[in-house]
């Protein structure tokens, strides 16, 4: 199997401050649900892994959660894409746990899930915390601008942001690159494989 481990706040939907709460305050960024459909069809299985901080200080519960993961998964459908799976962290940041990114937690338990080598596995996200989880689980980090923990400046990006983060405009501006670099890949591999055969 081939999986991308997308963000959801500030990759998939719009970021809200207080946090999303209701399915109505869902609200997909431009694209965004494209660029997944467009990933399903290019034979990758997307997942997402994100902080829901908000569980943990109780300001919604996980009936709400459903519902509002229940709002993308429609819109999404309807697009022709879907959602392997939502891991979240569940924590409030004080309480200490292992899965709140920028720990590697939710990525682990992605791969062990799945059993997927994860060093094979593209990791997207608007923030800092984002990247440096996806580089501690061994994932390929890349970082979109289009949440609020996106930095100002890309060139350089800022000290704390794992070398080799590849940057993005956004979720389907990094589709578009990973797919075309994909197949790319994959006729190399495939012309090598024809070439080997050959007497």
């Amino acid at each position: 199997m081939k999986f991308v481990i997308v963000d959801r706040d500030g990759t998939i939907n719009v970021e809200r401050e207080g946090y999303i709460q209701t399915p109505e305050e869902w609200e997909p960024l431009p694209g965004a649900l494209d660029a997944i459909a467009r990933l399903n069809h290019a034979g990758f299985q997307v997942v997402v892994a994100a902080n829901m901080p908000g569980l943990g200080r109780g300001l919604f519960d996980v009936a709400a959660l459903n519902a509002i993961h229940a709002r993308m998964n429609k819109q999404l459908a309807a697009v022709g894409g879907r959602v392997e799976a939502v891991f979240f962290c569940p924590h409030a940041p004080d309480e200490g746990c292992n899965c709140r990114k920028p720990l590697p937690g939710l990525f682990q338990q992605i791969g062990e899930r799945y059993k997927v080598d994860l060093s094979q596995v593209h990791a997207v996200g608007d923030g800092v915390r984002d990247v440096q989880a996806a580089v501690a689980a061994g994932c390929v980090p890349h970082l979109v601008m289009t949440g609020i923990g996106a930095p100002l400046s890309t060139n350089p990006l800022p000290p704390e942001f794992p070398a080799g983060t590849r940057v993005h405009a956004d979720l389907a501006d990094f589709a578009t690159t990973f797919i075309a670099e994909a197949e790319a890949t994959a006729k190399a591999s495939a012309a090598s494989t024809l070439q080997t055969k050959l007497p």
